[in-house]
């Protein structure tokens, strides 16, 4: 097993640090980047030092990971909103996000390791997490219906109860938007 890569052994905070430095700066300036980030271990009494051209390979595979999260984000939104579940799409932007994170991180790491080729089994556990996710709004759907049938008993019971005359109860299903 080879050892780890030098940006792999940076804190988590230097790690987000040069992650946002890289967006900010275009994922470019490579040389003042080793320079800043060299300064800032030297800063903290760290001995590890971080050179250019290993700051550009993390660099552009960061910078594809980045392109493939908003990729993955967009499309996560959309087909959220198109299915209307537009309230709910944040949380599930972020499952999405997730889940399509690890979807790069392991097919990137059975191509490397394998040479191009993608194992289906691990596509299909991928898959499996996407479908979870899926279901999960349609858990969400039928707790709407579910409120619905209370509200329209409800109404119903205002009925019976004279509380309440059956043309506004009508009209309330109309604007509820359930008959």
């Amino acid at each position: 097993m080879p050892p780890p890569r030098k940006v792999d052994l940076l804190p988590p905070e230097l790690r987000g640090w040069l992650q946002a430095e890289l967006k900010a700066r275009g994922f470019g300036d490579y040389e003042a980047l080793a320079d800043a980030l060299n300064d800032r271990l030297e800063a903290e009494g760290q001995e590890l030092r971080i050179g250019k051209s290993a700051l550009h390979a993390y660099g552009q595979e960061y910078r594809e990971f980045a392109k493939i999260q908003e990729e993955a984000a967009g499309w996560a939104e959309g087909w959220l909103t198109e299915n209307g579940l537009a309230g709910e799409a944040q949380r599930h932007n972020v499952l999405f996000q997730m889940v399509s994170t690890l979807a790069f991180k392991q097919m990137k790491a059975q191509m490397e390791k394998d040479g191009d080729e993608i194992d289906p089994k691990e596509l299909h556990f991928i898959g499996r997490m996407l479908k979870d996710i899926m279901a999960s709004s349609g858990l969400r759907e039928k707790l709407i219906e579910e409120e619905r049938k209370a509200q329209a008993k409800a109404l119903d019971r205002a009925v019976d109860a004279g509380e309440l005359d059956v043309t506004a109860a009508q009209k309330a299903r109309e604007i509820m938007g359930f008959k």
